[in-house]
């Protein structure tokens, strides 16, 4: 096992590392910018190291800066959480050129699926289901209309590096095909770097589901059931729920089995998400994450496994402790991504939290790093912390979500809270009938405004 674990992270998800940590009974190091001096990661951890001013290209994505965080703490292994450097291949093989063990996959699964177009002939070549599209990027106006023509309309084009929407466009008509390519490239210029896009078929009310995987490099791998991500704002989840209400026994199996089946074929390394759009009984595969998901506590209360435990252990070259039949899934959970955001408008709302109040109960979990008196900063994401609630079905869930968030106090700045409170009281959220575009439809008609 590892000597001392530095927590490459901020806000919720270092608290999250650095608790799993303790049970393991690993000394844990904590940077943190100038801004997250008083943050409650570096209150907890065992040391702490200032990399940097607030602006996260100077402090949390500084990778000499955390190099020498782990030379002068002696830390001998580097967890990411998400986002920041999670994903970056070259700072894994960065660590592992100075002797620090990088906790995460390898650094050719990250690569290969951190860029779209090589992670879709990949999961292709797997046996993994994949939207009709494009076999590569597409770099004219001619031949972006002949994969369109044989696709069919509407499409979508997507940045081949990156995520959340950005280098992103529908083309409904023939017509809007050139106008959304040149778009996208720009978007995704400017947001990545770099303007390779693909095309894959647009489909119309798909749900977002994702596999949860954990392997242990040495061709052993499982799945830990799916998560439904469908409400979505801008491609950005906001409630996050499993089992999906839209899965049966027989199709989370074999989806499972056929994911599980290819990470072993790539003796995949750590925790993994493959993330799938299904309607009309097919999985259509879109991307791997190739890091722990801000959504995990939900698999987490389903199935009694750590993961970020289990992540751990496996970095450090254990095999893994359980097989798949040992896996057993109860009952049902949902998460609520709890931001400093206006309601309505999604306008960012940094600043002092006044009063604080977490709710509890049976079957309730709220990972957050904030406290009474903390003051948000405007540098970072606006997550406030994510609300879990577990209960026998989905009706009971939903019963102790309405609950819990009704005891929720976060003063002194705008959240999200109202929203989730007008979700859980509505017909299509309690019948589980909703879709990737059901919260901005919601939104668009005024639900808010009611």
């Amino acid at each position: 096992m590892f000597d001392k674990i530095l927590i490459a992270n901020r806000g919720e998800i270092a608290l999250r590392v650095l608790r799993a940590c303790k049970e393991l009974g690993i000394p844990t190091v904590a940077v943190h910018s100038t801004a997250d001096a008083d943050a409650m990661h570096v209150r907890f951890a065992d040391e702490s190291v200032c990399i940097g001013p607030p602006a996260a290209k100077d402090s949390y994505l500084n990778i000499p800066a955390i190099l020498s965080a782990c030379e002068i703490t002696g830390a001998d292994a580097v967890h990411p959480g998400y986002g920041f450097l999670s994903e970056n291949a070259r700072f894994a093989e960065i660590l592992g050129e100075h002797g620090v063990h990088f906790i995460g996959p390898k650094a050719e699964h990250i690569r290969i699926m951190g860029d779209k177009i090589e992670a879709k002939r990949t999961a292709k070549r797997l046996g993994i289901p994949v939207v009709p599209g494009s076999d590569g990027g597409i770099t004219d106006d001619a031949e972006a209309t002949r994969v369109a023509d044989e696709i069919g309309y509407p499409v979508l084009i997507k940045a081949a590096s990156g995520g959340g929407g950005r280098g992103m466009k529908v083309a409904r008509t023939a017509a809007e095909l050139s106008g959304a390519l040149s778009t996208a490239r720009t978007e995704a210029k400017a947001a990545f770097g770099d303007d390779a896009v693909y095309i894959e078929k647009y489909l119309e009310k798909p749900r977002h589901i994702e596999i949860q995987v954990l392997g242990d490099g040495k061709g052993r791998a499982i799945h830990l059931g799916e998560r439904d991500c469908s409400l979505q704002r801008r491609h950005q989840k906001v409630l996050e729920e499993s089992p999906s209400p839209a899965l049966n026994t027989e199709a989370r199996d074999k989806i499972g089995e056929t994911v599980a089946k290819a990470m072993r074929e790539i003796s995949y390394l750590g925790v993994g998400t493959v993330e799938f759009l299904y309607e009309d009984g097919q999985f259509y595969f879109i991307e791997m994450n190739t890091r722990i998901q801000v959504e995990h506590p939900v698999t987490e209360m389903i199935t009694d496994i750590d993961l970020i435990f289990e992540q751990i252990r496996v970095a450090a070259g254990a095999e893994l402790s359980f097989q798949q039949s040992d896996i057993k899934f109860h009952g049902h959970a949902i998460e609520c991504r709890i931001n400093a955001e206006n309601p309505v408008s999604f306008r960012p709302s940094p600043g002092k939290i006044q009063y604080y109040h977490a709710p509890g109960g049976l079957g309730v979990r709220i990972d957050s790093a904030v406290y009474q008196g903390y003051t948000i900063p405007p540098y970072y994401d606006s997550l406030v912390g994510k609300l879990i609630v577990h209960g026998k079905t989905r009706s009971e869930a939903l019963m102790r979500l309405k609950r819990a968030l009704d005891e929720v106090i976060v003063d002194g700045i705008e959240t999200t809270l109202p929203l989730f409170r007008a979700l859980v009281r509505e017909k299509d959220i309690i019948d589980g009938n909703y879709h990737i575009h059901w919260l901005e439809q919601f939104l668009a008609k005024g639900g808010m405004d009611d």
